[in-house]
């Protein structure tokens, strides 16, 4: 993923977090570990681990010793997820952490060896087929399960309801899926393209819904989802400046008198080979 490079700012993660963390599947966590080995240290690959969310919610919540190695090319957000590691499992045992800084189209099958659990967040809708079906092989041949959370599924409810509201999410679905450098991205395809590739793979893979569900308690995130969701349906498609202008102004103020509410779909996998 070197070229058309989809970069996200810290400041977007951290207000995403609570969000995550929320919506995340818990009962997903519950089938994980009981397929994982008990006892002795358990190494975890964090695939494009950001600022670290993934390994903040779901170390507290796994029994035993954790080595977590963050994988992601950005060394800032590294650094970030370095810092605000989590330091303890559920039963209190010591979870240690390291940072692999690169490219992970560069990763390798010898990179994930040894791997217990592979996790990766808000990722695969942002690969292109072939990037997936890569990483989808790299994983499986790695043997161990892995847990991918929180993919866009193409699913987006505003209430109140607006006219524009159907045309702004095409708009945003078709940016999702646009013509990169790399390739088209997959966007909302990416679960079903996943859940396809693992299977085939001879995996059982346990798919859930777990949607964003925003209210008046969101604001700020409402806000910067607002933004970014009416900004990408905008650079799709042009002719929808103009209207949309009004729209967003529209949507911010009832937002601001917490009279808005969102559910963004999303979706996570659990592998087990």
């Amino acid at each position: 993923m070197s070229a058309d490079v989809i970069r996200v700012s810290p400041g977007w993660l951290a207000l995403r977090e609570p969000a995550d963390a929320e919506a995340r599947a818990r009962d997903l966590v519950e089938a994980l570990a009981r397929a994982l080995p008990e006892g002795g240290l358990k190494v975890i690959r964090d695939l494009g681990c950001g600022s670290g969310s993934m390994g903040r919610w779901l170390a507290p919540l796994l029994a035993g010793s954790q080595r977590w190695v963050l994988h992601d090319r950005d060394p800032d957000l590294l650094a970030a997820a370095v810092a605000d590691a989590p330091r303890s499992a559920a039963d209190g045992s010591p979870v240690a952490v390291e940072a692999r800084c690169g490219d992970l189209a560069r990763i390798e099958a010898g990179d994930l060896a040894g791997a217990d659990l592979i996790v990766a967040s808000a990722l695969l809708d942002l690969l292109t087929g072939e990037e997936l079906d890569r990483l989808v092989g790299l994983c499986a041949g790695a043997g161990c399960p892995a847990l991918l959370t929180l993919s866009v599924v193409g699913e987006v409810e505003v209430t109140p309801a607006d006219p524009l509201d159907r045309r702004v999410a095409a708009a945003f679905d078709a940016h999702q899926r646009r013509p990169t450098q790399r390739g088209r991205l997959l966007g909302p395809d990416a679960v079903d393209f996943a859940a396809e590739g693992f299977r085939r793979r001879g995996a059982t893979v346990l798919v859930r819904p777990t949607p964003w569900r925003l209210g008046s308690a969101h604001a700020a995130l409402v806000a910067e989802w607002l933004a970014g969701w009416v900004g990408a349906a905008c650079e799709q498609g042009p002719e929808l400046t103009g209207e949309c202008e009004l729209y967003t102004r529209r949507r911010l103020r009832q937002a601001d008198a917490g009279e808005l509410a969102v559910t963004v779909g999303h979706a996570d996998l659990l592998v087990l080979p």
